[in-house]
């Protein structure tokens, strides 16, 4: 199985907009900018899965040739995984609006609800060729395929991580429903296995059944402290309010993760004013002294 990590922040990317943080400040001036959360996996290097479509998408399949479309009309692209519902993981379902064939959309119950209601992306690309929604049950393995009903040779299975629909939902919430998912994913052919948590409030019995023996475990490296956004100004929620596990502090990713039976550790969806940003940062040595991994855009890999 290939990994293309296509965007490595969390919501807003690097830059964001309207933030003059240090890191934002940084990336303006030497033009090493991140964009929003999105990962692309290949069984075959032919045919690709993309895990959440951020409002970078256009930018991101740019930039790599394996996912530039073949012929004068048509893409590799054969399925879309959301782990969520959130506006920075789905926003790029629009961009893919051109689409000659429905694209298959694989997601828990909670978030293909929405998506057909409170933010209703299915309904507006219905006009278009439109998204096949393919609901992901909890807890079953799944043969992913494009909408040929092929198979891409990668199987999916789901674990939830919050039950806490996005802010923008209004309606009431099914006690049961899933609204924010890790992924694991096999290889059919070489069993290699990826774990993608990119929200994670917690390292919990369900995370370790995602990142258990995985290859490699791409994690939720959102926010270094609980309090960083209030630290930095902006009247917010804390991390963990937010759903998001702190890297650092007391129980925090950075103690728990190494515990984990995850071959090799990656962490992406990270926030513009995380202090592991700065490569000559002491929370970035840190997590380098630990065997962990900052991700970054265009990063590769190989299971």
């Amino acid at each position: 199985m290939r990994v293309i990590i296509l965007g490595s922040a969390a919501g807003g990317g690097v830059p964001q907009w309207n933030c003059g943080c240090p890191n934002c400040l940084d990336a303006r001036h030497d033009a090493r900018g991140r964009m929003q959360s999105s990962v692309a996996v290949s069984a075959d290097g032919e045919r690709w899965i993309l895990l959440n479509a951020s409002p970078d998408l256009r930018m991101q399949l740019a930039a790599h040739h394996e996912l530039w479309p073949r012929g004068m009309r048509g893409s590799p692209i054969g399925s879309v995984v959301l782990t969520d519902g959130e506006i920075d993981h789905t926003l790029g379902l629009l961009l893919l609006r051109e689409s000659a064939t429905r694209l298959p959309v694989y997601a828990p119950g909670g978030v293909t609800t929405l998506l057909g209601d409170e933010w209703p992306l299915y309904r507006v690309l219905s006009a278009y060729a439109g998204v096949e929604p393919r609901t992901l049950a909890e807890g079953r393995s799944v043969a992913l395929a494009d909408g040929a009903g092929t198979p891409l040779g990668i199987s999916c299975s789901t674990t939830a991580v919050a039950r806490r629909p996005p802010r923008y939902a209004r309606a009431r919430a099914p006690a049961t429903a899933a609204f924010d998912v890790a992924l694991r994913l096999t290889d059919e052919r070489t069993g290699g296995t990826l774990g993608y948590v990119p929200t994670a409030g917690a390292i919990d019995d369900a995370v370790r059944r995602v990142a258990g023996g995985a290859d490699l475990l791409l994690f939720d490296g959102t926010f270094w402290s609980d309090d960083e956004l209030t630290a930095a100004g902006v009247d917010a929620p804390t991390a963990r309010e937010m759903g998001h596990l702190p890297v650092g502090g007391a129980g925090g990713s950075l103690e728990l993760l190494p515990r984990l039976d995850a071959k090799r550790v990656v962490l992406v969806h990270i926030n513009n004013t995380n202090p592991i940003l700065c490569r000559s940062s002491a929370e970035r040595a840190r997590v380098e002294a630990a065997g962990i991994v900052v991700g970054e855009d265009a990063m590769e890999f190989e299971l």
